[in-house]
């Protein structure tokens, strides 16, 4: 497993099992169970999700020491204290800190929660905190007035969704981008380029997609419910991508390279 370096020290795990949409109780305890025996040690959940109680549990159970895993949980800004709502999601995910605690959207401003994230590494909640959804205009409103830097920004990011720009925002700010959705929720599979480069590698369209994300120095939280495909997604590690199949799936952009987390049309909050 490779990892990117945060600017706080500490060691992101490139790629993760993500369990946004995954069920409370069997669902999650079950993605969470495969996906640590197949050797992912980086979990990401949310308040929003609903699911921290089982993602706690399947790693409690599953005998692998609590400082080898790296658990993401984010605040959800319809919340009024970003610490105090840290001191919950520990009570439910049992477990004494976190090693990432974000923001999951910038609802209200992306400053305004801000104080009550540095609060939680005041108090040991936490290792590091940072953002989710946040475009680079918001990282550098956030940047003028933290007094903890932001370690990661989480976004949607694929070949479809390359957000070159913002990427490269982050990159200048000492902020590492975590991919979610990088298979489109499945709808990227059937691309015509995708299973081309899939075909020519000898590997499946997720981990073509995976494995670019990989390339482009980004951690990546693909999800799912399947024990073989939390198998497959894991499997990226032993191959790569030549410089044409890059290119190819660099062209399959749709955002012309945006600094935008999502667009306008995008956001699910006012």
């Amino acid at each position: 497993m490779t990892t990117r370096t945060l600017s706080n020290g500490t060691e992101l795990p490139q790629l993760g099992l993500g369990v946004w949409q995954v069920q409370e109780g069997v669902e999650t305890e079950r993605a969470v169970t495969w996906a640590l025996e197949a050797g992912y040690r980086l979990i990401d959940t949310a308040q929003a999700y609903g699911n921290e109680a089982s993602v706690g549990k399947a790693i409690r159970e599953s005998g692998i020491p609590r400082e080898e895993i790296f658990l993401t949980t984010k605040f959800y800004p319809g919340g009024k204290d970003a610490r105090v709502e840290a001191e919950k999601s520990l009570e439910r995910l049992g477990t004494d800190y976190l090693d990432l605690y974000l923001i999951h959207w910038p609802q209200g401003g992306p400053t305004w929660a801000w104080p009550g994230m540095e609060a939680a590494v005041d108090a040991g909640l936490t290792k590091g905190i940072g953002i989710s959804n946040f475009s680079a205009t918001e990282l550098a409103e956030l940047g003028k007035v933290a007094r903890i830097q932001p370690v990661v920004n989480q976004v949607q990011f694929s070949p479809f969704e390359y957000r070159a720009g913002l990427v490269d925002a982050c990159e200048a700010a000492g902020v590492v981008v975590q991919a979610y959705s990088p298979l489109g929720t499945g709808r990227h599979l059937d691309e015509p380029v995708v299973t081309r480069f899939a075909e020519e590698t000898g590997h499946t369209p997720a981990q073509v997609l995976i494995r670019w994300a990989i390339q482009k120095g980004l951690s990546v939280i693909p999800k799912s419910i399947h024990q073989d495909r939390i198998v497959e997604n894991f499997d990226v590690f032993g191959f790569e991508l030549d410089e044409g199949a890059m290119a190819g799936l660099d062209g399959l952009d749709t955002t012309g390279g945006t600094a935008d987390a999502l667009s306008a049309s995008g956001k699910w909050w006012s």
